[in-house]
């Protein structure tokens, strides 16, 4: 319930900011057309030097660099052991491979991101890319508070429920994980309807999706109302829903772990679904809580053209939620043990079949406490260092 109470705390906080801040009303961090060319857009002091200074063009690429080096790899391998090394597949097993396609779907165009951000916030590959840049991030944030739900919900399922048919629930995994691609790519569409970048005057760079062009300052809703509806929906209902049902279903994992009989078992299952929960926590407080809440707030405050001097904060959240790539993969380490071992494997350049036979020679293996070896059948001792 701590982290119930912990949300509740940060919405009140940002309702209390959003409503003191509309007692001003004039140009917040997004652009108007210069009335010499318009062809251009002008932007305040504030957004102008923040896209000159060190967090935009040193900080957030480094960021990239870092969600870059860690997530494409740890990524490409996650999807290498689900696919080709996990034989026997299981409902949590098709979600992780699915959050990391999400994943790598969105880091391999970070490049062009990092690129943007090393050039002075100057955005030179069109607004295509722009779109589809955009499209992505999104896409990756939302699929992975999806598919991370999904996990959790089935990991007390597993605990609850452990007769439970297997190939039903692949069926049923499969057909959850087809829904919400489906939802991603039709919410994505009201990204592409609008557009995303912008020619500034100063600093003399094209941005993409830093600044909002306001058409009529005096009227700006119009400029804004695709975005507005968009992040209202996809935080107020694709993102709070998700974390309502996962604080419940990891309340209720807790409980059936704590009515288990076993206590050796219970206490070994208790301590893996804490550092799972404690994970999860951890992305969503780093990176998706903080981001989707300025989202929301920063466009609430835009559709009214309310002074809001939180650009800086709120374009370092968005760099922040990229993080989940890299995080994700220590959620596959905590829910799964057959990842793992087949991480280590991998690691170790062992094939499966090597795997099989080492599984086999070690089960057909007797250990003795007297000569502290392993015995076979035949009374052969084998040095227990393998």
């Amino acid at each position: 319930m701590d982290l119930s109470r912990f949300l509740l705390l940060i919405l009140i906080l940002c309702w209390f900011s959003a409503t003191n801040a509309r007692t001003e009303k004039g140009r917040g961090f997004f652009g108007v057309v210069d009335p010499e060319n318009s062809g251009q857009v002008v932007v305040d002091k504030t957004t102008s030097d923040t896209l000159k200074n060190g967090l935009t063009t040193v900080f957030l690429p480094v960021v990239y660099i870092i969600v870059f080096v860690v997530g494409f790899p740890a990524n490409c391998m996650a999807i290498w052991v689900f696919l080709f090394r996990i034989k026997k597949k299981h409902p949590s097993t098709i979600y992780m491979a699915n959050l990391a396609l999400a994943d790598l779907l969105f880091v391999i165009w970070i490049p062009l991101k990092i690129s943007y951000h090393f050039n002075g916030n100057n955005w030179i590959y069109g607004e295509g890319l722009c779109k589809i840049f955009v499209s992505f991030f999104y896409g990756n944030m939302y699929c992975s508070v999806l598919f991370i739900t999904c996990l959790s919900v089935q990991r007390y399922w597993v605990v609850a429920h452990p007769l439970s048919q297997q190939r039903k629930n692949n069926k049923v995994a499969v057909g959850v994980c087809v829904a919400i691609w489906a939802f991603i790519w039709l919410t994505s569409t009201p990204l592409y309807l609008y557009k995303h970048t912008a020619k500034l005057k100063d600093p003399n760079v094209t941005t993409c999706h830093d600044v909002s062009i306001i058409h009529d300052p005096e009227n700006p809703f119009p400029s804004v109302q695709l975005p507005y509806y968009y992040f209202i929906f996809m935080g107020m209902v694709v993102f709070l829903v998700p974390c309502v049902v996962i604080i419940v279903a990891y309340i209720l994992l807790l409980r059936a772990l704590g009515s288990n009989m076993q206590e050796s078992t219970a206490s070994k299952n208790r301590n893996k679904a804490v550092l799972l929960i404690v994970t999860v926590l951890v992305t969503f407080v780093v990176c998706f809580i903080p981001s989707n809440i300025m989202l929301v707030v920063h466009y609430s405050l835009l559709k009214d053209g309310v002074i809001n001097n939180g650009y800086s904060f709120y374009i370092t959240t968005l760099c922040l939620a990229s993080l989940n790539s890299c995080l994700d993969p220590f959620i596959y380490y905590f829910v799964s043990e057959d990842f793992r071992s087949h991480v280590k494997n991998t690691l170790l350049c062992r094939s499966s079949r090597t795997v099989e036979r080492m599984r086999v020679s070690f089960s057909s293996l007797k250990y003795s406490k007297r000569s502290k070896s392993y015995v076979s059948g035949s009374r052969n001792t084998q040095s227990s260092t393998c």
